[in-house]
């Protein structure tokens, strides 16, 4: 079974990566020109609001007592995994 520090920087790793990726696929996105960003802008804005989202689930996961810990784990994990659909969605457009 992971640590609760171990989960915690696996997770902020993930977040980092899917920073990354939302700005790779934003360069693509202009690479292909004005109607494929515009198209993109709107995605990429709804995978950035999820990040954030998910971040704020992160930070409740390290302030998170013993007695919440499970909950606030599942929580975190479920936007991740809501997070990591939507990038897969937004890859595979652009």
């Amino acid at each position: 079974m992971e640590t609760r520090e171990a989960l915690q920087k696996k997770l902020e790793a993930q977040l980092t990566e899917v920073r990354a990726e939302i700005d790779k696929i934003e360069a693509q996105a202009k690479a292909k020109g004005a109607d494929a960003e515009i198209e993109a802008k709107r995605q990429l804005d709804q995978l950035r609001e999820k990040r954030a989202r998910t971040e704020h689930k992160l930070e409740d996961l390290k302030r998170s007592g013993e007695g919440a810990w499970a909950d606030a784990k599942a929580g975190m994990e479920l936007a991740m995994t809501d997070l990591k659909a939507a990038l897969e969605s937004a890859r595979s457009r652009f």
